[in-house]
């Protein structure tokens, strides 16, 4: 079992590992357009009208894709102050007990974000601004990213439940 575990968070881990290097440099590609619709406006008189948009798509998606890196990172918001004090055990069932709770409303914004994505594909919904964006585009960030985070609480729950079954609190199975 714990082999298993270990495949599996080897391939998911490699994913999110993608994906996080994808939602970074979406979040510096803005900066650079942002610098060349001021350098073009200022210097040039030349406004864009494509820069904003598109800046407001990077980071929309930025934000979709880098969800699971930032929760395999350990980085979620967590108030710890009474976690701290509990015995390793009880902090690895409450964690089960979170995970679940996690998975659960990951699966219901995953299913509802596969619909609006499918609507807006099916309709062909567009942006109403300059670009005329396929909507579908940009929403498509969201299953990918809560997909992948429902994968990551799936994970945690497994490795946790291991942990419970065999007794060993000491191991950190690969987040």
């Amino acid at each position: 079992m714990r082999n298993l575990l270990d495949k599996y968070s080897k391939i998911l881990n490699a994913i999110t590992k993608a994906l996080g290097t994808i939602a970074g440099i979406l979040l510096f590609i803005p900066a650079l357009m942002i610098f060349y619709e001021v350098i073009a406006r200022g210097v040039f008189n030349a406004p864009t009208e494509w820069s904003i948009e598109m800046s407001v798509y990077c980071v929309l998606v930025a934000g979709f894709l880098g969800m699971p890196i930032t929760y395999l990172e350990g980085k979620h918001i967590q108030v710890d102050i009474l976690i701290a004090h509990l015995s390793r055990p009880t902090r690895v069932k409450l964690e089960i007990i979170t995970s679940i709770i996690g998975v659960v409303f990951c699966a219901i914004f995953f299913m509802e974000a596969v619909d609006m994505s499918l609507l807006s594909l099916e309709i062909n919904r567009t942006s109403p601004d300059t670009l005329r964006m396929p909507l579908w585009i940009p929403q498509a960030s969201m299953p990918i990213g809560i997909g992948l985070l429902t994968l990551h609480f799936l994970y945690t729950i497994m490795d946790d439940g291991y942990k419970v079954a065999t007794g060993n609190y000491e191991g950190e199975g690969a987040k």
